[in-house]
Order: C-alpha cells, then structure tokens, then sequence
C-alpha cells in the first residue's frame, strides 16, 4: 500500500469512518467496507466484503458507480479455489495444534507445507504458489524467501514445539509403525550428514530419517532427522526415549533385530512385532505349522510357541516359498551357491519368523506386521517433498525444521489419499489427480462482488464421492 493511500485510510479511522479496508492490485487502491459473520454451515468466522470505490491520488475516493457504466468490468484477483479448500480440508485436524505449538510461525509453516503437498515447490517459489490459492483462513504469511529459511532454524530449534504436535498425534493410535530411511547432504556445514552406508552399501554423506506411523489409520505421527552414521538399533533407542510410548504396540523391521532391542521396548512396557534375521537361531527352534490364515487370498500355514518371556510365530507362505526356491535354483544354476547351501536355505523358503512379547492368535500378529508395509511408501512421498530446499539447507537447524514442515505436507498428502481409499477411487485417482481436478474451480474477485466459478459435474462427482461439501451451492452447475 503507497503512503498517501495509508494516510487517507488513518485519516477516515480517525473521523471515527471504521471497517474499511484497501485492497491493493497492480498501481490500483481499491476500497472495501469489510466486516465477519458467523457461517451456520461451515461454523466459524467469515470474512464479507462489500465494494466501496476506487482511491486515487488526484481525485481522491471515487465512489463505486460514479464513472459511466460503459466501462467493463475489471478482473482484480483469479485464484484457484477447489484445491485450495482440498487442501485446507486436509490438513485442518493439524491447524489448532500448529496454531498452539508455534504461534509466531503458524502461518509460515501452513502455508508452506500446503503449497508442498502436490508440488515439490523451492522457497524461492512458496510466495509465487501461495498466491495463486485462494487464501480461505484470510492469513497473511511472510513468504520472503530470506524468511523463510528463518522460519525453518526457527521450528527446527523448537523440540519442545515439535514433541507436543507428534505427542498428540501418538494419543491416537495404539499401533505404531517404525522404520527408518535417509537422504544425502553434501553441505559441509550440516554436521548430521555423516558418512554412513546407503542401501547398495555406498558410504556417502547421509542423514538418517526415523518416521513413526499410525498402523490403524496410515497417517505419520513422528519424523526426526539424525545423524546419518548411527545404526538403526541406535536410532530406536534415542527416538523412543524421547517420546512416551508406553502400553502400546511397535511394529519393527528386520534391520532392528537384536536382543538388545526386544530387551529395551520390554523395560519401556511397551509391546513389539519384529521379524527374525534370515540367519537367527531362533529359526531352529521347532515349531509345528498347525493353523493356517488367508491374506489377500494367499494360503499362509502358520504355528507359535513361547519361548521364555517371548512368543515366536512361524508363518509360511506358499506362493513366497515357489517363488524364492526358484530364485535359489537359479543361483545354483550361475554357481552363486552350491548345493549344500541350497538345502540350508530351502529349509527357510517363504518363511517368515516373527518374535513378540504379545500373546495373541497368529492372524493378529501377521496382519499388524504387514501394515508396516505403507510405512514404505510413505517414504516414497515423503523423501520427494525433502528433495525441494537442499540449496537453503545449510546448518543443523534448518535442516530439523525443513523435516518437520515436510511432514506436515505429508500427512495432508496422506490424508488425501485415505480419502480417496474410503471412496474406493485410490485405483484411478492419486492425491495430485485430485488436487488438479478440483483446480478447475476458482474464485473470482470483481472488486464490487465475488464469484465462484461453476462447478464441472466431474469434481462435483468427486465431491460427493468423498463425503465433502466445499462449494458454495450457487457455484454447483
């Protein structure tokens, strides 16, 4: 806003004129009287805004209709309003947790993680993107790429912030999933990107990523970056102590099998499923296979037994056990192993031992151990949405909170597409499917009233598909 445009708006504010307000848009100052009502529908505050006129240096405040009405009417603002209220949908359970955590930086880290929900944006495009949303919490984030890597030392530094929203998130899941991945950093200034090996055994500068997932509903509820040199049984270790987890059910992958492990989660009286190394004794413990299950249409026989103050359950898979027998045979075949071993490792074909301290029956534990499956491919989204600010990323700090506002753009992500899942669309549409359809849509501001642009009848499909109600009714063609 231009200083004589600020000066006429204080000098209204002062002849006791309230409620106006200057839009700017180009070189133009345009004047509106607006005030809040309360919306029965939505159930909160929303901002209206009626056209007053124009303001003008010369002339002065030209009043709306006072110019001849031959002159056409001029676009102020087109932003896309369908993705925008997707995205606003699918991240609102976070909002009042953020609002609470980081009060000064809400806003910052809002904006930014919606605009990475679909597009791995750059800070140097966050406010280009922001601005083309249409902006329905009326909030007005500091965008400046300058600040933003501000905002990200800024959350990065704050643990205690950071611990209150994944605490919340924990409260609502009794199964968690744990896994652990990394991302390369050739920074020299980042002091976590230490050497350590990739999964094709390459030592390179890494940071490892430890991400804790809901297993009953797929949403992630923790994300810590660590030092990439530290093993995964040592990562487990500083992210639990950390957190209270206690009474609740951890699922691990093979990679955090040890004694050592099983023996801290116990003394932490916390449940675990965690499947046996290949190459464990436990494997010669007997254990006959007299129950079977189905899972996903596959004929798994399976069996348990104690073993002191643990259960090991035995499952195996038949398809599994065809297919990695002719794998072995191959090998054999290439003289990559000889006969001998080929009996060894036949004995342990299609088979999948997992140790517990959970007396339950053998399909609960196969079902939770295979939930840990979507931890996977969340990583898959999530280490894309890392990929955007690797220039900005220069110290320990700002590292912590690029992770952390990562996360955020994908549990929207993911919320997105457990949406699509309940519809029974995940088949045919994945969550950036979504937002492009429903960015058909916008929100046109004529200065003296404000439009929705009609609705095509497949987003409407969609809308209704998906349980929402997000356009007005007078927007629906």
């Amino acid at each position: 806003m231009e200083p004589w445009a600020k000066e006429w708006l204080e000098d209204q504010r002062r002849q006791g004129t309230k409620c106006l307000e200057i839009k700017v848009s180009g070189k133009n100052h345009y004047v509106y009287y607006s005030t809040t009502h309360w919306d029965k529908d939505r159930k909160k505050a929303v901002k209206t805004s009626d056209y007053l006129g124009k303001l003008d240096l010369v002339e002065g405040f030209i009043k709306s209709g006072s110019r001849y009405k031959g002159q056409s009417t001029e676009v102020r603002n087109v932003k896309e309003y369908g993705n925008s209220m997707l995205l606003h949908e699918s991240m609102k359970d976070l909002k009042p947790q953020l609002m609470e955590a980081f009060p000064d930086l809400w806003e910052e880290i809002y904006s930014l993680a919606m605009v990475r929900v679909a597009n791995h944006v750059p800070l140097k495009r966050v406010e280009s993107a922001w601005d083309k949303l249409y902006n329905a919490d009326r909030i007005n984030p500091n965008l400046n790429p300058k600040n933003l890597t501000e905002v990200l030392r800024g959350v990065g530094v704050d643990r205690i912030g950071q611990d209150q929203i994944f605490k919340s998130l924990m409260n609502q899941s009794q199964q968690l999933v744990y896994d652990l991945t990394s991302m390369f950093s050739h920074s020299m200034s980042i002091s976590l990107a230490e050497k350590g090996y990739n999964k094709d055994k390459i030592q390179v500068p890494q940071i490892n990523l430890a991400l804790l997932c809901n297993a009953e509903s797929g949403l992630p509820t923790m994300i810590r970056s660590l030092p990439g040199s530290l093993k995964d049984i040592r990562t487990l270790h500083n992210s639990i102590s950390e957190l209270d987890i206690r009474d609740k059910i951890l699922i691990l992958d093979r990679g955090f099998f040890s004694e050592d492990v099983m023996r801290f989660l116990g003394g932490q009286e916390i449940s675990y499923i965690i499947p046996a190394r290949r190459n464990s004794n436990y494997y010669k413990t007997r254990i006959h296979l007299n129950e079977h299950l189905y899972y996903r249409e596959r004929l798994i026989r399976c069996g348990r037994r104690k073993a002191g103050n643990k259960f090991l359950y035995i499952f195996e898979d038949q398809n599994l056990m065809a297919e990695e027998n002719d794998t072995l045979y191959r090998k054999l075949d290439a003289k990559k192993i000889n006969k001998e071993e080929l009996r060894e490792m036949m004995k342990r074909s299609g088979r999948i031992l997992l140790i517990s301290n959970l007396d339950v029956p053998e399909k609960t534990v196969y079902e939770l151990y295979k939930k840990r499956e979507r931890v996977e491919k969340l990583f898959d989204s999530y280490k894309s949405a890392l990929s955007s600010d690797r220039l900005y990323l220069q110290d320990n700090e700002t590292v912590f909170g690029h992770v952390f506002i990562s996360f955020f753009s994908l549990y929207a992500y993911c919320k997105l597409e457990l949406a699509l899942k309940k519809a029974e669309l995940n088949s045919k549409l994945s969550p950036v499917d979504l937002l492009f359809e429903f960015g058909k849509v916008y929100h046109y501001d004529l200065g003296e009233q404000e439009l929705i642009s009609e609705v095509p009848k497949k987003v409407l499909d969609l809308e209704a598909r998906l349980g929402l109600s997000i356009f007005p009714i007078l927007a629906r063609s």
